[in-house]
């Protein structure tokens, strides 16, 4: 039975070594880029699942009990908690664990630079502009990759449309 539960005295570390990995993945995923969880592909998948089991005993140590495990659970929590309202609070702090959007497109210019460093591919934003209405690059008013990884995309208007003022 105390193998189930566990040692009470390894609580403080666990808690430690949680917050310690925590704040460097979410340091990791932070840098590496912006996507939605429905437009990972195959390996960013693999990576999060790999990542998860990489960090587990890094978190936990030796302890392999029922309390260890609900301690890294609970603190892991209560971080994603207190972030999540730092963030609705703080600007700062939403931008610095946000991001901010970048525009990929404007009238019809695509800017390779905001590609290259959000690390999206001139395949995706093709992609994202067909799924908006745009055939071509030239449909496209302005294309901007947001925070949470979406592509959002306004059309150039066609010809003879009425505009709204």
């Amino acid at each position: 039975m105390g193998d189930l539960v566990g040692n009470p005295a390894a609580v403080p570390w666990i808690v430690l070594r949680t917050v310690v990995v925590y704040f460097v993945i979410l340091v990791g995923f932070r840098l590496s880029g912006k996507r939605e969880v429905g437009q990972l592909a195959p390996y960013d998948f693999a990576l999060i699942l790999l990542i998860a089991n990489a960090v587990q005993n890094a978190m936990v140590g030796p302890d392999t009990s029922l309390l260890g495990g609900l301690v890294a659970a609970v603190v892991l929590l209560v971080l994603n908690y207190l972030l999540g309202l730092a963030a609705a609070r703080h600007r700062k702090v939403e931008k610095l664990l946000r991001g901010k959007a970048h525009v990929l497109v404007l009238r019809g210019n695509v800017h390779p630079d905001a590609l290259g460093s959000e690390h999206v591919t001139h395949e995706d934003l093709l992609q994202a502009l067909r799924a908006h209405g745009c055939c071509t690059i030239a449909d496209c008013r302005l294309a901007v990759l947001e925070v949470d990884g979406s592509i959002s995309v306004v059309p150039e208007p066609t010809p003879g449309a009425r505009q709204s003022a």
